[in-house]
């Protein structure tokens, strides 16, 4: 049995509707030390067997929680656990730098940028281009039902780039008014498929109707190590609106031949051959 100090933060993960995979990663990561704070010996053994099936449970779409639970040993050592947990909030954190400055690099003069939903690491490539002095403008969907693009909105306003929000039903109209579309990313499968955001298919279509380059930024911890996209389980949350059950799949599948490059901590990576 989980410690209730462990398990308050799994239920932490499994409530947050704004905040994505990476987040998740090292909150769990996070989970771990405190797991270790508690536990040790054979109790620890146990508890770290528990939480290799809890982890990936909180969102099972999600590759980053997948990795996380194999990145830490199943061991008694509690400074051991502690350690990994720490070297892979610490490796997390370095990817995403490092993707906000190779991703900045494709911004040019004046781009218009679109995107859908809340991206950490698509913010962080926003942020270094901002930092680099880049002028551009960003299109960015509310992303319903949970308006993630909101959050991002609010993160653009502080960093001063301009941008405009849409209906996520404007997709295909606004999509041809861009110069470059970033996305981030819950899992990369094996056969080079994105997962993420429900509305991400329609925006990759978009743009490839309209020849507007469709990238992908995700650290890679991100891409799964055996999963192929039909065997992604794609979560659903229950959703009602006036009354009415409406279906709500949180992510949609994009296929490889509509991503131009994934952009990674070690280089852009061509789907899917180099996945």
């Amino acid at each position: 049995m989980l410690p209730l100090e462990v398990r308050s933060i799994l239920e932490e993960m499994r409530a947050e509707r704004i905040r994505g995979a990476s987040w998740l990663a090292v909150r769990g990561a996070e989970a771990y030390i405190t797991l270790a704070e508690i536990l040790k010996g054979g109790e620890l053994e146990n508890a770290l067997r528990e939480m290799k099936v809890e982890v990936p449970t909180v969102n099972r779409t999600m590759a980053s929680l997948y990795n996380l639970s194999r990145f830490i040993p199943i061991t008694g050592d509690a400074e051991t656990v502690r350690a990994r947990a720490e070297e892979f909030i610490r490796l997390a954190g370095e990817a995403k730098r490092e993707i906000g400055n190779i991703g900045s690099e494709l911004i040019d003069e004046n781009e218009v940028v679109i995107t859908h939903s809340f991206s950490s690491a698509i913010l962080e490539v926003l942020r270094m281009a901002k930092k680099k002095g880049k002028s551009f403008r960003v299109i960015l969907t509310e992303s319903a039902p949970g308006y993630e693009g909101l959050a991002l909105a609010g993160e653009l306003e502080s960093l001063g780039v301009p941008f405009e929000v849409i209906t996520d039903a404007q997709i295909g109209i606004s999509a041809k008014n861009a110069t470059l579309a970033l996305v981030g990313a819950d899992n990369i499968t094996r056969d080079g498929a994105v997962l993420n955001k429900a509305g991400t298919y329609p925006l990759a279509l978009a743009c490839h109707d309209n020849d507007i380059p469709f990238y992908v930024a995700a650290e890679s911890f991100k891409l799964h190590p055996k999963l192929r996209a039909n065997e992604v389980e794609i979560v659903e949350r229950p959703y009602t609106r006036q009354g009415f059950r409406i279906r709500n799949r949180l992510f949609d599948v994009t296929p490889w031949r509509y991503i131009r490059g994934i952009i990674t901590e070690f280089g852009i990576l061509v789907p899917p051959k180099e996945i």
